[in-house]
């Protein structure tokens, strides 16, 4: 780890290494590897492939190259890539010698039959984003969610001063500003599902040329539709080129973003709540905080995630740019792009995991915010002037503007003082004493709620 070139095969392995099962090179060997042997299977099961042997050792070898898929499988079809020079070609080349092995010669010409090597990618790569999504990525975004939504229940009725333009402003809570981001993130979420994870099928420029020649009666469209949306549970895309356009994987990239930049905007929040000394962290025994000051207690955890989220960004935004993008029927681009897609989600779960370890040292500093409340009595300025309004004071604003804007030392006295020179009644007057910054907050309580189930 100490010479990876990559901080994610390095000295973040610990927190990247699940990805490896959905994006190393051998998982991408195994999926094309899975994704060639289904199709046989199904040649087989429609009676295209027309097998006159033992059909139950056929099934069990086929299976057996799928489930007992091994790291020396691998290797063994990068030998032959070697020789080959073509990755997809070298995975036909696998499954032959194993079926050559077991003796079903009469099975070898319908390996890789007519394919192309992108009916191959573009069904194996999908896969590999849709099992990771599925298995790693959102079950870690929905736990920080989780996470985040506890947090806002704790402390959903505990005022705070907002700020607007990095002023005072009208107060929250805080439960209800962290509730916030649950609520984007969900409503993300809910985006990203909607997005089908697509995939081509359909041969060189695909029609079906070579399909069609060979067996012109068969419904090569129909069977495609069973193979890629029944047996691998993507979505076809019905008309391509010889790729697949990637604007549904584009999409899902760019709503990967968007959950990136909530949560950048959520690091960059609590790092200034932080910074006012309205959340204190955690200290762990050994640990330092800067190799010259003693005393810092630094926000690196929602840091890190920040900077990791940002890389995640730039390769998911280049993703959803490039790919989409084809010369004619076909160019490569895409080929070496593709091979980093796993990249984005390594920073991303590596953002994740310094997420919650910052949100579990995080404590509430709740004297700090009482007083930055009480000193900041200025603030009902817009509950008063609204009263008033209701009153029938017309320059009910304007009075209040005159009192509060830029105006220091405006504390509880001083507001009583002016609502006691107010032409009004004695009701009006005690509802206006009653208002405080610690409780003018609306319904910024009520707000935080358990959201359908994410």
């Amino acid at each position: 780890m100490l010479n990876s070139l990559s901080p994610i095969d390095g000295r973040y392995h610990g927190s990247t290494q699940v990805l490896r099962k959905y994006f190393s090179e051998f998982a991408l060997i195994y999926f094309r590897v899975f994704v060639e042997v289904k199709y046989l299977e199904l040649l087989l099961s429609e009676g295209i492939l027309n097998f006159e042997g033992e059909r139950q050792s056929l099934i069990k070898i086929l299976n057996d190259i799928v489930s007992n898929f091994s790291e020396s499988d691998g290797q063994q079809i990068k030998q032959i890539e070697s020789v080959t020079n073509h990755d997809v070609k070298a995975v036909e080349y696998f499954i032959r010698q194993r079926l050559k092995e077991g003796g079903f010669n009469d099975v070898l010409p319908f390996v890789h039959f007519g394919l192309t090597s992108q009916d191959i990618n573009n069904t194996a790569f999908p896969l590999m984003v849709k099992e990771a999504m599925e298995k790693i990525v959102l079950p870690a975004l929905k736990n920080i969610m989780s996470k985040l939504y506890e947090i806002a229940e704790d402390t959903m009725g505990i005022p705070m001063l907002a700020r607007t333009h990095g002023q005072a402003a009208s107060p929250t809570t805080v439960g209800k500003e962290i509730f916030v981001f649950v609520n984007r993130l969900h409503h993300q979420i809910q985006l990203l599902n909607s997005i089908p994870h697509s995939a081509k099928f359909g041969g060189a420029t695909g029609n079906f040329n070579a399909h069609t020649i060979a067996y012109p009666e068969i419904d090569w469209e129909t069977f495609g539709n069973k193979f890629v949306e029944n047996i691998l549970g993507l979505k076809r895309n019905q008309v391509t080129t010889q790729i697949e356009p990637y604007d549904d994987f584009a999409a899902l990239c760019q709503g990967l973003t968007r959950i990136n930049t909530i949560l950048i905007d959520f690091c960059r929040d609590i790092w200034t709540y932080v910074s006012l000394d309205y959340f204190k962290q955690k200290v762990k025994e050994g640990e330092v905080g800067s190799s010259a000051m003693p005393h810092k207690v630094n926000p690196i955890d929602f840091e890190n995630a920040e900077g990791n989220l940002g890389i995640a960004n730039a390769l998911l935004n280049h993703f959803a740019e490039t790919l989409p993008i084809s010369r004619l029927q076909r160019d490569l681009p895409d080929s070496t792009v593709l091979r980093n897609v796993g990249v984005p989600f390594g920073h991303m779960l590596i953002a994740f995991k310094s997420l919650e370890k910052g949100l579990g040292k995080l404590t509430i500093n709740q004297e700090k915010i009482e007083k930055d409340l009480i000193q900041n009595w200025a603030v009902v300025a817009e509950a008063i002037q609204t009263v008033l309004r209701r009153e029938g004071i017309e320059d009910a604003y304007e009075r209040l503007k005159d009192l509060t804007r830029g105006a220091d030392g405006i504390n509880q006295q001083s507001i009583n003082s002016f609502i006691d020179s107010l032409e009004v009644s004695d009701e009006v007057k005690s509802t206006l004493r009653s208002i405080t910054p610690m409780n003018y907050t609306g319904n910024a309580s009520t707000q935080v709620r358990k959201l359908s189930e994410w």
